[in-house]
């Protein structure tokens, strides 16, 4: 079942866990009783001038520096996709133009969204796809998904629990 972080948050509290982190911290800590360690940042070591022949760095954090010179190479529409994120962090050591050359290929693989995504992918498909309805409209289907499905995915059919 679909929680929010604040939901997550309460049910920590009430444990005497930890609230700190992500939901996948929080639904950890909730399963196991265990207090997870907190990922600290690592600093960025985002070189001062990014070339096409400048390695990709370790621990990659994407900037607005990299923004654009990717935004030089690959046009205005070019975004930090996680697939695309997810390569450079796999591919530290290449060149930079090596990442221009792979962005068209990385972005066409369909991704799993995150759990932390979901209510707002359905909200998204909700609206582009059902024109004239309010977003308590929307919030009451998604409720309803959520606590009905494991996917919460937007369906037109979705759309009979407004019917009730």
């Amino acid at each position: 079942m679909y929680k929010t972080k604040e939901e997550l948050k309460k049910e920590c509290r009430a444990l005497g866990l930890p609230v700190s982190g992500s939901k996948e911290d929080l639904i950890y800590r909730l399963k196991t009783g265990e207090p997870t360690t907190i990922k600290t940042r690592v600093k960025s070591n985002t070189p001062t001038v990014i070339t096409d022949e400048t390695l990709i760095e370790e621990n990659i954090v994407c900037s607005q520096k990299h923004r654009e010179y990717f935004v030089s190479k690959l046009g205005n529409g070019f975004s930090f996709k996680v697939s695309f994120q997810k390569w450079l962090k796999a591919n530290a050591g290449k060149t930079y133009l090596d990442a221009v050359n792979a962005y068209k290929d990385v972005i066409k693989v369909k991704e799993k969204i995150d759990p932390q995504f979901e209510y707002n992918a359905y909200i998204k498909a909700f609206f582009s796809s059902c024109k004239g309805y309010t977003l308590s409209d929307a919030i009451r289907c998604w409720n309803f998904k959520k606590a009905n499905s494991l996917h919460p995915i937007f369906d037109k059919s979705d759309l009979s629990v407004l019917e009730l």
